[in-house]
């Protein structure tokens, strides 16, 4: 007896080719990796629901997506004490690009965005979308997209610049 079922059709196969993007993406959304993985599987748990007519989707991956950023920022307002981290420094999910010599500098600035300047930074600068894409993920405007985006680039150059120069001097 096989354990594939017609109601999970490609679905492994998405899960298993998706999975290190999606927490990637999802560790920049939350800064911390066990919840990055939780917010993932929140989303696939979602996706699988519907999983017969996402699947028939141009852009699956782009209805995650969405579960993630709608789920994270729901989470987000739920949450009443703040969680306070057991390690001082839990690093950074691997990055098939490379390492960003200041990474913890750039995650601990994108976690004081709020979620949407966040969501559009990390969907743009880290997810590779488009301002479009982007818009129809968040479900808002492209002129949003672009405020949000410049607004956020700023906040970053303010916390970040400082914090290089003291780590060059």
């Amino acid at each position: 007896m096989s354990s594939h079922t017609p109601a999970d059709d490609g679905f492994r196969a998405f899960v298993e080719q998706q999975w290190g993007p999606l927490v990637r993406l999802a560790y920049l959304l939350t800064g911390d990796r066990g919840y990055a993985e939780d917010l993932v599987q929140a989303a696939l748990e979602k996706t699988h629901r519907k999983w017969a007519r996402v699947s028939r989707m141009e852009a699956p991956v782009a209805y995650v997506r969405r579960a993630m950023v709608n789920t994270a920022t729901s989470w987000r307002r739920r949450r009443r004490v703040s969680e306070v981290p057991l390690l001082t420094n839990d690093g950074p999910i691997t990055d098939p690009y490379g390492s960003v010599e200041h990474r913890q500098q750039v995650v601990a600035a994108l976690r004081t965005l709020p979620p949407r300047m966040r969501a559009v930074l990390v969907l743009r600068y880290f997810g590779d979308l488009g301002e479009t894409e982007i818009a129809e993920t968040l479900g808002c405007s492209v002129g949003t997209v672009k405020s949000q985006a410049s607004r956020g680039l700023e906040r970053l150059r303010e916390q970040i610049t400082p914090a290089l120069e003291r780590t060059r001097a």
